[in-house]
């Protein structure tokens, strides 16, 4: 059903086609200037903008006889416009103005304008249009944002349903969102020179993939047809990223989405983007030292300073950061030492503490359960985990002095983890025997744990060099580094249950009741979207409305008798 604003734009349309202008014109626009440029150099340089071109959404009318104003909004910012009827009509014909610009503009329209730059009475820099051309009409209203005389936004569209089901409508009318996107894109930039300067290789890895490896996450599964075998979408790249630097290469990356059908909250979407990089003949004591740089360089790259405002805590991301064993975590914030722990006395610390297990955990698990109730809400300045149990890390390679460990980190920021790396498990007999240990995991119920992938033990049986490697989840990262609580603000497009479609009765079933055909949409835009609605209201009333919905949407149809209404209640 349309509203009366989508009739009446439609409408206006027609008007447009009738006059022989095309709304939607093919043609290129030629654009020479932005209003981020005109507002940053105008005032230096004048002369550079007395026959400007420019194009952008009409956000507001400001209509004043045979002058008026208009605020046009393009990628980089807004800026005023200022109309004058002889101006744009310099023969006799009014049309454009009288005509095209105060009847059938409206906000949210895409027009392009030619003119110069001046600056109004009132010290505002705008552009005197000579010149100007419809190049999209919108069929749909914008959301009413309002503004103070400052121009900050106190009844914005704030509807998080509505965002981010429509983050393009989103985009127009809140600018700060568009400014999390660009800081994102910064984030990525700015890790991508780090890396290319360092000579290593971006890559692509499959999405879709034989054997979901690479993490412990339950995948998504599809059937291919011509193969005619299931494959999975990546839970992650790892064992193809490691297959690389077993090719020969000394270091590789790859930003890339991987899929998990696992649960969603604030910080967790089952489609997410993942920065893996592997670097050989490094361990995970150098790769803590990269990390430090990453992160440091990120911050400064996308908000002038190291040191970042999230939420109530300001957190440095200036190196070194803290360095704390899983197992002195945990007894830093539990008072019990874990390590040795055996899988019993384990189990019944969970219990003790109200932490949910079941039969499918093994030790690893336990205490990666422990911690994430115990201790990861506390970390809130960047903190390396490092050492843990070898139960917990099939793909790690065991820790140089510490029987029962692995050389294994995990980087913590504001209570959430970022970034989980390796010294990276290169034996291939050993990662056998790791593979085969998670197998028996899944034997006991345990969906997350890994499954064996024989070509990538063979690809280790040539030889892998010693390589250090990490994962960083690229959207948490962008959450902390542009103060947001939840990762649906840091996606364009975040997954969302199905729109809900409104309840409508079928055109038979109005008809059943005696209600004419062409009164139907009408009842429809009265809001009876179905009988049981109609029946509830007022016959009285329905009918007196009837006669001014009528006149108000200019109908030349015959209104129903009262006696005709009063049966449909019956």
């Amino acid at each position: 059903m349309l509203s009366e604003q989508e009739v009446l734009r439609r409408q206006k349309r027609e008007e447009l086609m009738k006059l022989g202008i095309d709304p939607y014109p093919a043609e290129l626009y030629e654009i020479n200037v932005t209003t981020e440029d005109i507002q940053q150099h105008y005032e230096n340089n004048k002369i550079d903008y007395k026959n400007i071109s420019i194009a952008g959404r009409l956000m507001s009318f400001r209509i004043m006889g045979s002058a008026s104003f208009a605020e046009l909004q393009d990628a980089s910012g807004r800026i005023q416009l200022y109309f004058r009827r002889d101006d744009l009509c310099p023969g006799e014909d009014k049309t454009l103005y009288n005509t095209v610009f105060k009847k059938l503009l409206d906000i949210g329209d895409i027009i392009g304008v030619k003119g110069y730059v001046f600056t109004t009475q009132t010290g505002e820099i705008s552009i005197h249009v000579t010149e100007f051309k419809i190049l999209n009409k919108s069929l749909r209203p914008l959301p009413v944002v309002k503004r103070d005389e400052e121009g900050n936004v106190y009844d914005g569209l704030t509807d998080p349903e509505t965002r981010y089901r429509q983050r393009y409508v989103d985009l127009i009318v809140n600018p700060d969102v568009k400014k999390i996107f660009l800081k994102r894109s910064r984030i990525v930039t700015t890790m991508r020179t780090i890396f290319d300067e360092k000579g290593w290789l971006e890559v692509e890895t499959p999405i879709l993939q034989p054997i979901h490896g690479g993490a412990s996450a339950r995948p998504f599964k599809t059937h291919h047809n011509t193969l005619d075998m299931p494959l999975y979408m990546r839970i992650a790249n790892e064992l193809y990223l490691k297959r690389l630097i077993v090719g020969g290469f000394d270091g590789v990356y790859e930003f890339g989405k991987m899929f998990r059908n696992e649960g969603m909250d604030r910080t967790h979407n089952p489609e997410f983007t993942s920065l893996e990089f592997y670097v050989a003949y490094k361990d995970y004591n150098w790769m803590m030292g990269i990390t430090e740089e990453i992160f440091e360089k990120v911050a400064l790259a996308t908000n002038g300073q190291t040191k970042v405002k999230v939420g109530e805590n300001e957190i440095e991301f200036a190196g070194p950061f803290t360095r704390l064993t899983i197992a002195e975590a945990i007894e830093k914030y539990t008072g019990v030492n874990v390590e040795g722990m055996d899988e019993v006395t384990l189990r019944e610390h969970c219990t003790s503490w109200g932490i949910e297990v079941d039969a499918s955990m093994g030790t690893g698990k336990l205490i990666d359960e422990i911690f994430g109730e115990k201790v990861e809400g506390n970390l809130i300045q960047p903190t390396f985990i490092i050492d843990y149990p070898v139960e917990m890390s099939p793909l790690t390679k065991k820790h140089r002095s510490k029987p029962g460990l692995v050389e294994r980190f995990e980087l913590f920021v504001n209570g959430k983890e970022i970034a989980n790396a390796y010294s990276e498990l290169n034996d291939p007999i050993d990662q056998r025997e790791r593979f085969e240990e998670q197998l028996k995991l899944a034997e006991r119920g345990d969906d997350e744990a890994m499954a064996m992938d024989e070509d990538f033990l063979r690809s280790l049986e040539y030889g892998m060099p010693p390589t250090a490697g990490i994962g960083i989840g690229i959207d948490r990262l962008t959450m902390l580094m542009t103060n947001q609580t939840t990762i649906q603000e840091v996606l364009f497009f975040p997954q969302m249950r199905p729109e809900k479609k409104a309840e409508l009765s079928t055109n038979e079933e109005y008809e059943a009741i005696g209600v004419p055909t062409e009164w139907i949409p009408v009842l429809q835009k009265m809001g009876f979207m179905t009988i049981t609605a109609l029946k509830e209201a007022n016959p009285n009333k329905v009918f007196n409305d009837l006669g001014g919905m009528r006149k108000k949407l200019k109908l030349d149809i015959t209104i129903p008798t009262k006696d005709d209404v009063l049966k449909w209640f019956e």
